[in-house]
């Protein structure tokens, strides 16, 4: 059959998403979802909202958002713009940013999306290689990063859960002569940002979402913000009403109740230091984590049969083939009965 497609998209995959499978009694610590519910404002505005509103369109640019979120990082509401999740925004920036003669630099490994928005928009991948044994990143980053117009540093980074520096990111953003976007997706569980970095230089963007730390993976939203005129470019981009009503006022309700989202991120923080402990006794290789989820390679240094075999007692993690990250899970850090379920598994299979 005669294709109608562009030719770069009949040439890719497609990103897989994390398995959300249906299995009895299921322990799922595959996709890096908040094993928490979100604030309990959020069930108040559930509870109160008027469904006629409905028939009406949501503000197009969410600015009662934007404006809270400028003020979170000390910035202006011009500088904030809002997504449908994080992948929104990264569709914006990979058109707005690369093309076929204008490639982007990532780190490697980092999130499998990356390669997927760089191949519809035909743009060359430059890989810069992380240390194959503890994933630390190398002080030539921007001489590595080649010609390309957009360098990505996940910080943290998915899938090993470690932070490049934050002089090394800010020498990165002084001489990189492109865009540098800061992919902030896990933040709220390191000990530091690079927030300040977006107001300090012209060409960075910071972006985060709801997903993780505040408990809303299923709501879908996301922002980013760096310079005025980095914002207004990505609004030419943007779908008209990107961001539906509801999901707009229940993001104002969760984002307001940071007593809240503190305290279920210690809560994830202690049990993911407590996690890499009991994993370590077990033989496994734990790389140090300031996210949700751990990396860590099972004592043999078979990922896939350690996946294989959890999958069968119905404990769901994530795995990425590979030279390198085939040796190794991704974690994620659940409730402390969901943590303990995963250990119990791992017991009867690597207990001396």
């Amino acid at each position: 059959m005669k294709s109608y497609f562009r030719k770069e998209i009949d040439a890719i995959a497609g990103y897989v998403p994390g398995e959300q499978p249906k299995l009895a009694n299921l322990i799922k610590l595959n996709t890096n979802e908040n094993p928490y519910p979100p604030s309990p404002q959020v069930t108040e505005v559930l509870r109160n909202f008027d469904p006629d509103r409905l028939r009406r369109y949501p503000d197009p640019t969410a600015d009662a958002l934007r404006e809270l979120f400028a003020a979170s990082v000390g910035m202006k509401r011009e500088n904030i713009i809002i997504g449908n999740g994080s992948d929104d925004l990264l569709t914006m920036i990979f058109r707005a940013f690369t093309s076929p003669e204008l490639p982007v630099a990532i780190f490697d490994p980092t999130y499998s999306l990356y390669p997927v928005l760089a191949a519809m928009q035909g743009a060359k991948v430059i890989k810069i290689a992380l240390d194959r044994e503890n994933f630390s990143y190398p002080e030539d980053a921007v001489s590595r990063a080649g010609n390309a117009n957009l360098l990505i540093i996940t910080r943290p980074n998915a899938p090993t859960g470690n932070c490049a520096s934050r002089e090394l990111v800010r020498q990165i953003c002084r001489d990189f002569d492109g865009i540098v976007l800061i992919d902030e997706a896990y933040s709220d569980f390191s000990l530091d940002n690079c927030a300040d970095l977006a107001a300090e230089f012209d060409n960075v963007l910071v972006m985060r979402t709801f997903s993780k730390g505040s408990s809303m993976a299923g709501l879908r939203l996301g922002y980013a913000f760096g310079n005025e005129n980095l914002i207004n470019g990505l609004m030419k981009l943007k779908d008209s009403y990107n961001v539906d009503m509801l999901s707009q006022e229940l993001a104002k309700a969760n984002f307001v109740d940071r007593a809240y989202r503190e305290k279920c991120v210690r809560q994830i923080v202690s049990d993911r230091e407590k996690l890499a402990t009991d994993l370590t006794a077990l033989g496994f290789k734990v790389i140090p984590s300031s996210t949700n989820f751990l990396f860590a390679a099972p004592p043999d240094g078979d990922g896939e049969g350690c996946f294989a075999a959890l999958r069968e007692k119905a404990v769901i993690v994530r795995y990425f083939p590979g030279e390198i990250t085939g040796r190794y899970l991704r974690i994620t850090i659940g409730t402390p009965t969901e943590n303990a379920r995963l250990l119990e598994v791992l017991k009867e299979r690597f207990a001396k």
